[in-house]
């Protein structure tokens, strides 16, 4: 994994009906298995492309979101999951001030 503290900036995935929703909204509580789960799944940089391939490999439509550190970091854990990689999860809603960037994929 990427140096935790080098990094600026995390991502979420989104399918296409999530990413309407939040843009229309502003705020986005989670998909399914976030809101099951407790907490909004994020990954680093160098992980969101291993788990787009093991979860969302069959969805068209996808987003890409940059998720600023500083602006989550008071609601922010690095958990133990998957392989035993520690994975970002924000424990709030995101918020579109919480953004810095979102792309097409």
């Amino acid at each position: 994994m990427l140096d935790a503290a080098a990094m600026t900036e995390i991502f979420k995935l989104m399918r296409a009906a999530e990413y309407a929703q939040f843009a229309a909204d502003g705020v986005f509580t989670g998909s399914a298995d976030d809101v099951r789960d407790g907490f909004i799944h994020l990954s680093a940089a160098d992980q969101w492309e291993a788990t787009r391939a093991k979860w969302f490999a069959d969805a068209a439509g996808l987003w890409l979101v940059g998720v600023s550190i500083a602006a989550v970091a008071d609601d922010l854990r690095w958990e133990v999951s998957r392989g035993g990689a520690r994975f970002p999860h924000l424990y709030r809603a995101l918020t579109a001030a919480d953004v810095t960037s979102a792309r097409a994929l």
